[in-house]
């Protein structure tokens, strides 16, 4: 657990506390045991505490507690709190007597073993200093999101502006253009449509079929102003409107009509598209002749790799899409269900 390097503020804090553990401990003791004793038993407790607290953090919780060995978790805890009870108690004496004060002795294990209960109540501490330093990191993580957030909504704001000019450009320039030409400003129209969807609508999770629906129709007269001899478009619609769906969900089967089943040269491009809600489920079918497709052109693509990835994320394994490229027709169908 590597909290403090997440929270750079918090390492300021540890070192604040522990210096205030340190001179407690120091001038407590030191009316009565004189300044070399009390810097001793100060130094060698305050770190023996912090080896029992971040061992017990950095160490033991998230190898054994945080994997659910509880166990293991036990018996560690215990091995390292006398072992480190001892320690403590072992280094304590051997630099009493090598600064003279006291007599040096035999060491014996049940005095070094009478050590080991101080460390409990610092292993308890530990627990309380994991939960207080969690919360310190997750308050300062949750302080930078916040500004991020309005960092992120001041940009979108920026963002939004030029847009919203492109809109009214084109507003104006539809109603010149509808006051000559009504035909093209209808298509002006249909433009700015298309922009405002993708501006308003394809960042959200999901949009009314009828949205979507009407994202399609424009972009299909767009699309069909490319066509030389034009394209008959049959568009069969059986919905809910207020049913909801990811947006650009069903654009990519579209788009494949025109980039690849469109043969600009002939007046005989049929396709048909049909849109049905039935038992929870939408079904959307495509169907179009094939054109001859341009050297190293798939009808499918990365978009439909694309689309199936998607699908896999957003409904697992309750959707069905079928390919059909055999003969002369192209037909894809994709079936989803409704929430």
């Amino acid at each position: 657990m590597k909290i403090w390097r997440r929270a750079p503020g918090i390492v300021q804090l540890q070192l604040l506390i522990w210096t205030v553990v340190l001179l407690l401990i120091f001038f407590s003791l030191l009316p009565m045991d004189g300044l070399l004793k009390s810097a001793i038993y100060t130094v060698v407790n305050t770190i023996s505490y912090a080896i029992i607290i971040y061992g017990n953090i950095l160490l033991l919780y998230p190898v054994f507690y945080q994997k659910r060995r509880y166990l293991l978790y036990g018996i560690s805890v215990a091995l390292f709190l006398i072992v480190t009870g001892m320690l403590k108690g072992y280094t304590g004496m051997i630099l009493y007597a090598y600064f003279g004060l006291i007599k040096a002795a035999p060491v014996h294990l049940g005095e070094l073993l009478s050590y080991v209960p101080g460390g409990v109540l610092i292993y308890v501490l530990s627990l309380v200093f994991r939960i207080a330093l969690a919360y310190f990191s997750l308050k300062q993580q949750t302080e930078e999101i916040l500004l991020q957030k309005s960092q992120a909504e001041l940009n979108l704001l920026k963002l939004q502006v030029q847009p919203h000019f492109l809109f009214n450009a084109l507003n104006s320039i539809y109603y010149r253009v509808y006051k000559v030409d009504p035909p093209s400003a209808g298509l002006i129209e249909r433009l700015a449509d298309i922009m405002r969807y993708f501006v308003d609508e394809s960042p959200k999770d999901e949009v009314p079929v009828s949205t979507e629906v009407a994202f399609i129709e424009n972009y299909i007269a767009l699309e069909r102003i490319r066509i030389r001899h034009g394209a008959s478009v049959q568009f069969k619609k059986a919905y809910n409107p207020d049913q909801r769906i990811p947006p650009m969900l069903l654009m990519t089967f579209v788009e494949n009509i025109f980039k690849h089943g469109i043969d600009k040269t002939i007046g005989q491009n049929q396709i048909t598209i049909s849109l049905v809600q039935q038992n929870g489920h939408l079904l959307f079918t495509t169907r179009n002749r094939k054109a001859d497709p341009e050297a190293g052109e798939s009808p499918g693509g990365f978009g439909i790799i694309n689309l199936t990835k998607r699908l896999r994320m957003l409904y697992g394994n309750k959707f069905e899409l079928t390919i059909d490229d055999e003969g002369e027709l192209y037909t894809a169908f994709l079936k989803i269900p409704l929430s």
